[in-house]
């Protein structure tokens, strides 16, 4: 019998806690914090601004859409299960904070500060259509870390539209 060619991964991921601290120790060598806030996709705010490339800025917020204290490592755990690269990418930094979120490798970014959103009306006025597309459009979803907590892996898209027509069931 033929091993299934999707058991068989070429690597073992090492635990969340030995590349934490791997990434936490380049972060030092960079001379960046390592006091790090971790942000979903939810979690960013894209502005209008004139004044930045492409005419948008990019902000960030934790009040609106809060992660659970153990996004960091739920997040992990499922990026680790897939056959790609995985990687822990600062955007900037924050009040002395590194923000980071997830992609493909570690990418220690830039020393830009990137701005808290804390105003609702901003974060309501937030540019989601219509802006230049980057890395920050991949990173992982608060609906995604949900359904991994809840079901042990994402759902696919027909499995989210049946569970919505249940719940409206539900409602009747």
């Amino acid at each position: 019998m033929r091993p299934n060619r999707e058991m068989i991964r070429p690597y073992q991921r090492p635990p969340f806690e030995e590349v934490l601290s791997a990434w936490k120790k380049l972060l030092k060598e960079r001379g960046f914090s390592t006091d790090i806030v971790w942000i979903l996709e939810e979690n960013l705010c894209f502005e209008n601004d004139p004044g930045a490339p492409a005419g948008v800025k990019l902000g960030f917020q934790t009040r609106f859409s809060p992660n659970p204290p153990d996004a960091a490592k739920t997040t992990y755990h499922h990026f680790a299960e897939m056959d790609a690269r995985l990687a822990f990418y600062r955007l900037g930094q924050n009040e002395r904070r590194s923000i980071c979120i997830w992609l493909a490798s570690f990418y220690p970014g830039g020393n830009e500060e990137i701005e808290e959103v804390t105003d609702e009306n901003r974060w309501r006025e937030r540019v989601i259509r219509g802006r230049p597309l980057s890395a920050v459009d991949f990173c992982m979803t608060l609906s995604a870390l949900r359904e991994l907590k809840a079901h042990g892996r994402v759902l696919t898209p027909d499995e989210r539209f049946g569970l919505k027509i249940l719940r409206s069931m539900q409602e009747i």
